[in-house]
């Protein structure tokens, strides 16, 4: 009887280690199907079509745009960059689905946002404010100088000509009847103007300031419309900065490719990071792509105000932007301030 007991207790040892090697087995191979599935989750690569405008928004792309034409990019994606003289080469590509993402003054966002209901989505802020008040002679020493002035502007139905009209209405200057505003397609027809015309005035981005300045050495500076700005927001509960240009995408591309659209980020954080801190090397990528020549982005870069903002902060400061539009002009931001899905949260 002992002999049998015993031999039933090793046989019973026996079953109970081959079932737990079977358990470690079958745990085993669930690991090894859940990492094959986390393979198999991997996105494929994408082609990812870009436009940006011909100025700072483009200029914070160049290391980014380099990168990728050199085949350095550390993602699998495939970028097609395209650089557009005015907004208005943009829109038509952003909403046909011929470009996925797309640099855009900050106000434009919100009016695709609000015309193709909720197509189209902010990811960062890219240009703070970078326009200025210019002139050849010395004529304007505030924003009040500039009534009974023509100004040649650019910029019409975006940023420009409502940060313009909110920093002369909130001047005491009628925009309709105190002040002549000679309208161009593209910034360089307005420098263009300026060098006609010695007693011309002028409201220009940079690096167009520049580009006059190195055109006629006697225009100078005479307002920064985002000290202006800021001299309205003084005393106010609730304060808003001056942006100008902001990075988009459609919604539906962000929908269907996240992580491509997390590593255009990720490249364009890293893009705009090289420009601020290498301005000379920067500043012959500027050169190589044609957007300004080499000289002038070397002297215009430290003004061009390019930065990066997304998440909480992006929407914070944009918000705060198009509320102020919002008040002086609805039709500016599209009818109705965006809601909360316009903004790409990471």
């Amino acid at each position: 009887m002992k002999k049998l007991c015993s031999i039933l207790l090793v046989m019973a040892m026996t079953a109970s280690m081959l079932m737990g090697c079977g358990g470690k087995g079958q745990d085993s191979d669930k690991e090894g199907k859940k990492e094959t599935t986390k393979q198999e989750q991997k996105a494929d690569p994408v082609e990812v079509n870009v436009m940006a405008l011909k100025g700072p928004t483009a200029m914070g792309m160049v290391k980014f745009m380099n990168d990728s034409d050199e085949g350095t990019l550390e993602d699998d994606n495939t970028y097609q960059f395209q650089i557009a003289a005015s907004a208005d080469e943009v829109t038509p590509k952003l909403v046909q689905g011929e470009a996925d993402i797309a640099a855009v003054p900050a106000n434009l966002a919100s009016v695709l946002y609000n015309n193709t209901k909720g197509k189209v989505q902010v990811l960062a802020i890219n240009t703070l404010g970078v326009l200025y008040i210019v002139e050849s002679g010395d004529t304007v020493q505030s924003a009040a100088d500039l009534k009974g002035k023509t100004i040649y502007a650019s910029g019409k139905g975006s940023t420009p000509e409502y940060a313009l009209s909110y920093i002369l209405s909130s001047n005491g200057i009628d925009p309709a009847s105190d002040v002549k505003i000679e309208w161009k397609s593209e910034h360089s027809e307005c420098v263009a103007a300026l060098a006609n015309d010695p007693n011309g005035i002028a409201m220009l981005p940079e690096p167009f300031v520049t580009t006059a300045q190195t055109k006629n050495p006697n225009i100078r500076v005479a307002l920064d419309l985002t000290e202006e700005w800021d001299k309205i927001q003084e005393g106010k509960e609730e304060k808003s900065a001056l942006l100008t240009g902001v990075v988009v995408a459609r919604t539906d591309f962000v929908k269907e490719n996240p992580e491509a659209v997390e590593s255009f980020l990720d490249n364009y954080e890293e893009s705009v990071e090289y420009v601020n801190e290498n301005t000379q090397e920067a500043a012959k990528l500027v050169g190589k792509y044609g957007i300004v020549t080499e000289e002038v982005a070397k002297t215009a870069l430290p003004k061009c105000n390019i930065t990066f903002v997304d998440g909480d902060d992006m929407k914070e400061q944009l918000s705060g932007y198009l509320a102020v539009l919002s008040e002086q002009n609805p039709k500016s931001i599209g009818g109705a301030l965006p809601k909360d899905d316009f903004y790409y949260s990471r």
